[in-house]
């Protein structure tokens, strides 16, 4: 199996982090802050400075060591990136080209959010070196995009998926589903028009109450937000059927894509690959001779802004995971995918003596839960709908005896 703590890696992603949307959605628990005027020369010099530093960092740290790194896909995450002036995404995308070697096929992606102003844009972020979007439709109903707090209407969001095809060779869009009384019907409708698009990839997310959210607040107040366990694994499979036939398979939990169009920045993540990271509260991942180094950008903007300023960079904390949390990760992302994990032995651990708890294992395997291969151990669609259950069991360091089977 391939170590996933050093691996033999000469490529990178990259990461960048613009912190700032138009409001707060009552869902998200992602870095990202409401904000009036910003000056962008400050915030352009900021994270070219701090990107200069990570390359610096990736050049240093790196091991084996690679001499100058290939990336292979950048990625403007927030927030929402698509208020960012796209002088600054073209300053980035430069420099990147200075420090590293960009792979002929790099894959450049942008989420955006569909209204208007973002909308305008669409041709000058093109034009400063973006080849991807990722479209926040998130609901095509007005019931939905009021619930999730979402500054556009459904025409908006239908006429940016038109503009964001005329611009760009590869787009993708979110939807959420789970709402409270969500019907099948209202949810397979949706399927059908956002496929009607032809879009090459589509991101599918079960609505979920993360802490610290509006959502979380008025969950613990007595507010129904989800739809019951039950209806949302029924929209799960809907989902999953439906885009299958329809050419986008499922290549990981919530992601579809056609063959070939997958999210080469995200399936890097699952992979347990590296990747550099810059902006506020944005974390990156090298492998070094010691083992994965974790670093984390301070959150707040002022207090990022300030600390480029000092010191060349915004990170706040380094440490360097411990093996076990390292083989945790490995076989967490890994089972999203439904490729799976590359498993000559299904239980062992790049050499590092961790193995998953095997009597979980054969069990969810009799269960046809998960399957395995010569080459890899892979989740059921089943076995998808139960994946937190199974990793909790598979990575447990409780003795072999089965108290309970799980259901």
């Amino acid at each position: 199996m391939p170590d996933p703590v050093i691996p033999n890696n000469t490529s990178l992603s990259l990461y960048v982090h613009w912190p700032f949307c138009l409001s707060k959605c009552p869902y998200c628990d992602f870095n990202s802050h409401v904000a009036g005027q910003i000056d962008a020369d400050a915030w352009q010099a900021a994270l070219i400075t701090e990107l200069a530093f990570m390359a610096e960092q990736a050049d240093t740290l790196a091991q084996p060591p690679t001499g100058r790194f290939q990336l292979n896909s950048i990625f403007f995450g927030g927030g929402t990136p698509s208020l960012m002036p796209p002088q600054i995404a073209a300053a980035v995308i430069d420099k990147a080209c200075g420090l590293f070697s960009l792979a002929d096929d790099c894959e450049i992606t942008a989420e955006m959010n569909p209204t208007s102003v973002e909308i305008a844009k669409l041709k000058q972020f093109a034009d400063a070196g973006i080849n991807r979007v990722s479209v926040g439709i998130q609901s095509l109903e007005p019931d939905g995009l009021s619930f999730l707090g979402r500054e556009h209407s459904t025409d908006e969001a239908l006429a940016a998926l038109d503009a964001a095809q005329r611009h760009f060779g590869s787009v993708s869009a979110d939807l959420i589903y789970g709402l409270p009384d969500q019907t099948t019907d209202n949810w397979s409708g949706q399927l059908d028009r956002i496929l009607g698009f032809g879009l090459s990839h589509l991101s599918c997310y079960q609505l979920t109450i993360e802490p610290g959210t509006v959502f979380h607040t008025r969950a613990r107040q007595g507010d129904i937000l989800t739809a019951d366990d039950d209806h949302v694994a029924d929209l799960y499979l809907l989902t999953d059927e439906r885009l299958t036939a329809a050419g986008l398979p499922g290549y990981e939990v919530s992601n579809y894509a056609q063959p070939g169009k997958e999210s080469q920045h995200n399936l890097n993540y699952w992979r347990s690959g590296d990747w550099v990271a810059i902006g506020p509260g944005a974390h990156g991942r090298l492998s070094t001779q010691q083992g994965r180094l974790v670093m984390e950008n301070r959150k707040s903007p002022e207090g990022w802004l300030a600390d480029v300023s000092a010191n060349g960079h915004g990170c706040q904390q380094q440490m360097v995971e411990t093996h076990r949390q390292s083989f945790e990760d490995y076989w967490m992302m890994g089972l999203r995918l439904n490729d799976g994990v590359p498993w000559p032995d299904p239980a062992a651990f790049g050499g590092q003596g961790y193995r998953l708890n095997t009597r979980w294992l054969d069990m969810f395997l009799s269960e046809g839960w998960l399957e395995q291969t010569s080459t890899y151990l892979r989740a059921t669609r089943q076995g998808r709908l139960r994946l937190n259950t199974i990793l909790v069991h598979l990575l447990s360091d409780e003795d072999n005896e089965l108290r309970d089977r799980v259901s």
